[in-house]
């Protein structure tokens, strides 16, 4: 008999529907390998993760693949935690490479961002962004760019101008 005529157990289809709750419900997803990581370690991580508004689980692959409908199936081998959140995924990702220079532990093994999948070497590109308040300034400051020269341009028309007329009447007071 197949596992599909069977149907699913209670238990299982709850823990799938709390999978897909929390997939559902985050901005991005980060798979790791946590194979070696002892509950010092793990609570540590998840003490890092959680002031960055992230959560880490370990999660079965075959429920986990389940919830994201073979999405990710490459990546589901081995131990598999599953970092996810709605924070800067930016700062989540300098935050378990960091933790993982330090211990060796998790391997990134990839993820999911705004639904596209990504590769841990693209993980590991996202750590090394500026924050994201700096990327905002940045492109405020891009934006603001051609307004900026377009009033100093401006300002020196007007301050030749007057420079012209104050020329112009020294010079009539010297003729008169």
């Amino acid at each position: 008999m197949k596992p599909e005529s069977k149907g699913i157990r209670p238990e299982k289809q709850s823990i799938t529907s709390e999978l897909d709750e929390r997939v559902s419900g985050a901005l991005y997803m980060i798979l790791a390998d946590y194979a070696g990581m002892d509950m010092p370690q793990t609570t540590e991580l998840k003490k890092n993760l959680r002031d960055n508004e992230a959560s880490f689980n370990v999660v079965n692959n075959r429920m986990l693949k389940r919830a994201l409908d073979g999405q990710a199936a490459d990546l589901l081998k081995g131990q598999t935690a599953m970092i996810y959140g709605t924070g800067d995924v930016v700062q989540v990702a300098k935050v378990i490479k960091k933790f993982a220079a330090t211990n060796k532990k998790p391997v990134v093994k990839g993820g999911i961002l705004d639904g596209k999948m990504i590769s841990g070497a693209e993980v590991g590109e996202l750590a090394m962004l500026p924050p994201k308040e700096v990327m905002q300034a940045m492109l405020l400051g891009t934006l603001q760019a051609p307004c900026s020269q377009l009033v100093g341009v401006l300002d020196q028309k007007v301050a030749s101008l007057v420079y012209v007329l104050d020329a112009a009447r020294s010079k009539k007071e010297q003729e008169a």
